[in-house]
């Protein structure tokens, strides 16, 4: 997991535009994450990872997306504003993020208040080009 994670630290939080991110399997396999993704629920995982479909994209939609234990306040619960066959991006209060699919794996960027969600959004999008042009 360790190589994993220096795409993480590297290339979306050490950007400044990113507070902490994952990356997920299409399978839902963690492959690695920042500790503040580590209590991520295994079926949240597996409807972010299907959220790349029409149908999918709707279950995320009702349930919301889950970065964390799912609590009766919501706390970890993020809604989805927008999203297609590749991209998919989320948002709570001043927060919110970006999940974008490669042809073997899901990159969460997360942003927290103070930073920019459209320089989140590209950071993840540009560590997702680079994994798709490296064969994954």
């Amino acid at each position: 997991m360790s190589g994993w994670q220096a795409y993480i630290d590297t290339s979306l939080v050490a950007t400044g535009n990113v507070a902490y991110g994952a990356i997920y399997g299409l399978d839902g396999s963690l492959w690695t994450c920042s500790p503040e993704l580590a209590n991520v629920p295994a079926d949240s995982i597996l409807q972010m990872v299907n959220s790349f479909t029409d149908s999918g994209l709707a279950s995320l939609r009702s349930t919301g997306c889950f970065l964390g234990p799912k609590t009766e306040d919501g706390a970890n619960k993020y809604m989805v504003l927008r999203g297609d066959d590749r991209s998919v991006y989320i948002k709570k209060g001043q927060g919110g993020g970006a999940l974008v699919k490669t042809t073997q794996c899901v990159i969460l960027g997360v942003y927290k208040e103070g930073q920019i969600a459209g320089q989140c959004n590209s950071a993840v999008e540009k560590l997702a080009d680079y994994l798709i042009e490296s064969g994954y």
